[in-house]
């Protein structure tokens, strides 16, 4: 091994090629302006992992990033991360926090969304919340665009499904996890009528 690797730990490319290697996706060199990424797909979804890195002004700060579009057949949104010091003062703002009926998963992390009975049964799926308690840290949402990083223009009745977190993700594991909990819930979405289990045809880039 050599010594940055010893310093360092894997080096992001390796460890992304690997995951394309074992859930059977594309890897995507990175150029100057872009970075690396990897492409899967799960069902008819394309599911895209990359980063980016957001500039403070004396430096920057780098995210990992895995998003889905799909066709959201009912405008359902949600968004789940985990209970942290300021969790308390998103509360105190007005955001409200939906008790799934998991005490255990509830006293974990903050959930919201736009229709409760459907949020019930979105993390009724053991396997769902299994895959988001193995994430350390995690930030999950559906959003009606790409954000404000992204150039692409989502068509009618297309949301993207994403998962966001600082810092470079290069565990092997974690990541495979990632994908199988981006594959369950869009799924899941379809069992539970508001997703298409279709391609939306957008290409992210």
């Amino acid at each position: 091994m050599s010594t940055l690797r010893k310093l360092f730990g894997p080096f992001k490319d390796d460890v992304w090629k690997q995951l394309a290697t074992e859930i059977n996706a594309n890897y995507i060199d990175g150029s100057f302006l872009k970075g690396s990424k990897v492409q899967a797909t799960a069902g008819e979804w394309t599911i895209t992992l990359d980063t980016y890195v957001v500039s403070t002004g004396k430096s920057t700060i780098p995210y990992t990033r895995m998003r889905a579009p799909y066709v959201n057949l009912d405008g359902f949104r949600f968004k789940i991360y985990r209970k942290g010091l300021f969790s308390n003062l998103g509360k105190w703002l007005g955001m409200q926090d939906v008790p799934v009926g998991y005490p255990e998963f509830d006293e974990q992390f903050i959930i919201q969304g736009n229709d409760e009975t459907k949020l019930r049964m979105l993390f009724d799926n053991e396997t769902i919340r299994q895959l988001i308690d193995y994430q350390p840290s995690i930030s999950l949402e559906v959003k009606d665009d790409a954000g404000w990083l992204a150039s692409n223009q989502f068509p009618e009745n297309v949301d993207q499904l994403t998962f966001v977190v600082v810092g470079v993700i290069k565990d092997l594991e974690r990541l495979k996890r990632l994908y199988e909990l981006f594959g369950e819930i869009l799924n899941h979405l379809c069992q539970i009528g508001s997703a298409y289990e279709t391609d939306p045809q957008v290409k992210l880039k």
